[in-house]
């Protein structure tokens, strides 16, 4: 299926009212899966919607939320999310801290119990177009765990992503560094399962432990487990973003205290925003940024029809092409997508006029 962008909006904020949302809420949410499409991040697109209609059914994911600030001490600011859409409370978390490194210079800003945060890069997005740097780390709790620690054979922990991001430079676009820290997204192994694909080596391991490249060992009893990205390296990195999002925001960690019921998706992100113009000169700043991305990617490409990106270049290439062409969505997700939709209530002929492109 290739489907209009704008369409595939319409048909998800349709959905998103019919199961209760109003106010901006619809638009705010809709937008962003569509635009993680239209990024390339299919993982975080339409295809998590019947996941989170079908919390908002079981009573894991409050509908019509918003920040509730908790700790304030100026620069140091504790939101708490209410299992509210992750779309609504990244937006308005990143607004508030947006708002006190204006103010300060610098804001620390943790954000607990906010349902799926979606893409995390939208929101250092958001703190780049304010003009200012950030770097967010995430961890998931009320989840039973998806990934396997360096050395460890089984799941204790999940996906745990980072971001970080640059504001644009003269000459450059904005700088936007955003991924999970295994060695594959769990939506993008949902994606693989949908298409009916098999997965990379190294990617993830069967419930006994052995290496695997079915992706359905994520969906299986006993659950398989995916694999950190460089080993122990990323393995470090996840538990920083476990240990700095969980303890720091006093939203809790992955230990199996913290699961639900209904194994829902409890994000808590740390996020320091930062003011550059406080630490340089703006002229420094953007002079010195764009001198070393223009230095980075005049490196010779191995291959000249694959020149040297930076972080958020493949994402630009990608949202120029489907912006144009269309947002393809494979034929299982797309079943997914509209059982959700005509359970919500859309009937299959509003569904069939907006799957035209």
């Amino acid at each position: 299926m290739i489907i209009d962008h704008k369409n595939l909006r319409t048909l998800a904020r349709e959905m998103l009212v019919a199961a209760g949302s109003e106010g901006d809420e619809p638009e705010i949410v809709s937008d962003n899966l569509v635009d993680a499409n239209l990024l390339g991040h299919d993982s975080h697109g339409i295809g998590m919607l019947p996941r989170y209609l079908g919390a908002v059914r079981s009573g894991e994911l409050n509908v019509n939320q918003h920040a509730r600030i908790d700790v304030d001490t100026g620069p140091l600011i504790t939101v708490d999310g209410g299992a509210g859409y992750g779309q609504v409370i990244g937006l308005e978390a990143m607004d508030i801290g947006i708002e006190r490194a204006r103010q300060h210079g610098v804001c620390v800003l943790a954000t607990r119990r906010s349902f799926h945060l979606g893409r995390i890069g939208a929101w250092g997005e958001r703190c780049a177009d304010a003009g200012l740097v950030s770097m967010h780390h995430v961890n998931v709790v009320g989840h039973q765990g998806l990934v396997a620690p360096y050395r460890g054979s089984d799941a204790r922990y999940a996906t745990n992503p980072y971001c970080c991001a640059l504001p644009e430079t003269p000459g450059h676009e904005r700088v936007v560094l955003d991924m999970a820290t295994t060695m594959m997204a769990h939506g993008k192994i949902r994606v693989a399962r949908n298409k009916g694909e098999q997965l990379p080596e190294g990617v993830v391991i069967d419930g006994h432990g052995r290496p695997s490249t079915d992706p359905d060992v994520m969906f299986q009893s006993p659950q398989g487990a995916m694999m950190p990205f460089a080993s122990y390296k990323g393995y470090g990195l996840a538990l920083i973003c476990e240990l700095f999002a969980g303890v720091l925001s006093g939203g809790g960690t992955c230990r199996p205290e913290t699961n639900r019921e209904h194994d829902t998706i409890l994000n808590n992100m740390l996020s320091v925003i930062i003011d550059p113009t406080r630490m340089v000169g703006q002229d420094f700043f953007d002079n010195e940024a764009a001198a070393t991305l223009s230095h980075v990617k005049a490196s010779p490409p191995m291959n000249s029809d694959e020149p040297v990106l930076v972080p958020g270049d493949p994402e630009r290439a990608t949202g120029k092409q489907r912006r144009a062409d269309g947002i393809p969505v494979d034929e299982q997700s797309w079943q997914l997508f509209t059982d959700a939709a005509l359970e919500v209530g859309i009937t299959e002929e509003r569904i069939e006029a907006l799957a035209r492109i």
